[in-house]
């Protein structure tokens, strides 16, 4: 593992980080009027904080967990797209420069691949 965390990458961790503030804010929300869903966001916030500590200290499970996640959200933006949903055409075109990010050999170095 590289000790220079790659700029990318704490840019990464910093929107996991909103997402998580996001999710949970949400989830606090709901809590009172949906309960289920309001569990389920704020168990999605604390998850997104997990994965931006590991993409942050660079511990291979978050590499792996992002990838999973945004090849995920990759594929289902191309399927809103196929359906007619153009506006799904930036979030692809983000989630492609991560994936494609995640496998720069100085990103892959930083998470010990």
């Amino acid at each position: 593992m590289q000790n220079n965390r790659p700029l990318g990458v704490t840019i990464i961790a910093i929107l996991a980080i909103l997402g998580g503030i996001g999710s949970l804010v949400g989830g606090i929300a709901l809590v009172a009027i949906i309960p289920i869903l309001g569990a389920v966001l704020i168990i999605i916030g604390l998850a997104y904080f997990g994965v931006a500590y590991g993409l942050w200290k660079g511990l291979k499970w978050a590499w792996i967990i992002t990838l999973i996640v945004t090849v995920i959200a990759f594929i289902s933006g191309l399927g809103s797209i196929i359906v007619g949903n153009v506006g799904a055409v930036i979030p692809v075109i983000i989630n492609g420069i991560i994936i494609y990010y995640l496998f720069q050999p100085n990103v892959k170095a930083y998470f010990g691949k």
